[in-house]
């Protein structure tokens, strides 16, 4: 596959291409939050080494995919995904999700395994209990529009000038209750499958209130191959003020770039 076609493809309807390189030698694909958008993740770019592409997923409904229909279930959103990387080229990936992000990461890259595809070289999850374990004190598909704007607001992702303009929250919340009831159908769905055999790395803040070390260390049990956890001062968003050695301490861990 030439350039063209592979960047036409990266670009495409799921990916925003946020750094692209001449000659990537890799793709770190990042997977948003709850209610969060691949803008999140644009200051990622000067973080990155010149050769590598730094993309991340465009959930429907939100930023330049607002009028596209939320998703409504972890396949319906994380199926599409996995074609879209299977379509990239042959760059090899790397994924990195936080809180929501993590578990689609995680299913993308089942997905992708299934597939018979070896590209995803290193997982990377951020804020966010193992599949099949329990995080947080409240259960997503019971709570209120009122309880998720309180709840967003005390973790911190969303910007404060949406949680106070009721208009722009309006404008918001169906996609971000599209996230809780994905990610509370995922829970409560929840069935063991064969792990990766992908290296995995997990990520958490040490304040976080919705995750403890044990649900992170948990994740171990998803892969077969190497695993590794490392903690961070802060909430849940701990992110946006580690970005720097986060970035780098995940550059660090990965696999060595194939020839």
């Amino acid at each position: 596959m030439t350039r063209n076609t592979d960047s036409e493809a990266v670009a495409g309807n799921w990916f925003r291409v946020i750094k692209r390189s001449t000659k990537p030698r890799a793709r770190l694909i990042c997977f948003p939050h709850a209610g969060g958008a691949a803008s999140f993740f644009r200051d990622w770019a000067d973080l990155v080494p010149d050769d590598m592409d730094l993309a991340a997923v465009r959930y429907p409904g939100r930023e330049d995919r607002f009028l596209d229909p939320p998703h409504t279930s972890m396949a319906d959103l994380a199926d599409p995904v996995a074609r879209a990387c299977l379509a990239s080229g042959d760059v090899p990936l790397m994924f990195f999700g936080h809180s929501m992000g993590a578990s689609v990461a995680y299913e993308v890259a089942l997905r992708l395994q299934s597939a018979g595809s070896s590209r995803l070289t290193d997982l990377f999850v951020s804020g966010s209990a193992a599949p099949g374990r329990s995080s947080g004190s409240r259960d997503p598909l019971t709570m209120t529009d009122a309880e998720i704007r309180e709840e967003v607001a005390e973790l911190g992702g969303a910007d404060a000038n949406a949680l106070a303009d009721q208009e722009l929250w309006e404008l918001l919340i169906p996609s971000i209750r599209a996230d809780y009831r994905l990610i509370g159908l995922y829970r409560a769905g929840f069935s063991t499958t064969a792990p990766l055999d992908v290296p995995m790395v997990a990520y958490y803040g040490r304040a976080d209130r919705d995750v403890d070390a044990a649900s992170v260390a948990a994740w171990a049990d998803a892969t077969s191959s190497t695993f590794a956890m490392r903690s961070f001062d802060g909430g849940h968003f701990y992110l946006k003020d580690h970005a720097p050695g986060l970035v780098a301490d995940l550059l660090g861990r990965r696999a060595p770039f194939h020839p």
